[in-house]
């Protein structure tokens, strides 16, 4: 099975210039906690992803004014990334290796086609590869 077989695909995606109230805005009306960063619309190559997780611990915890920040402020450099036509089990290996709860989907240009969650994961996958997932990811 393709990755892209599970990925949700056209995820939306913000800009580092993208304010963090859009950004967290996409994030509720989506019903996500991560939201993948690119260089452009017309591109869409990933340069980096937003988590809610990013814009608690980097701002509010800092006491910064989240309301004031934009996206390349808080967001997580250098996103792993794979191709829309790895496989499922080297997605996974990706996600493990990495460490990481969430990978983006790029198609054969390096444009963000999708993203897949360890949910995701574990909706396709049998019992011992999504423990196995959980397991190295939070390792």
């Amino acid at each position: 099975m393709k990755i892209s077989d599970v990925m949700t695909k056209d995820p939306s995606y913000c800009f580092d210039t993208t304010g963090l109230t859009e950004v967290a805005k996409m994030m509720a009306d989506c019903n996500c906690g991560s939201i993948p960063v690119v260089d452009g619309p017309d591109t869409k190559r990933p340069i980096g992803t937003i988590t809610d997780r990013d814009i608690v611990i980097r701002t509010v915890a800092h006491h910064k004014n989240p309301l004031t920040m934009v996206a390349g402020e808080v967001m997580t450099t250098g996103p792993i990334t794979v191709s829309e036509d790895a496989s499922f089990e080297d997605a996974c290996a990706a996600m493990e290796s990495a460490q990481i709860r969430r990978i983006l989907v790029v198609d054969k240009n390096g444009a963000c086609c999708g993203i897949v969650a360890q949910a995701d994961i574990a909706a396709r996958a049998g019992e011992h590869e999504t423990a196995a997932l959980v397991k190295e990811v939070s390792a």
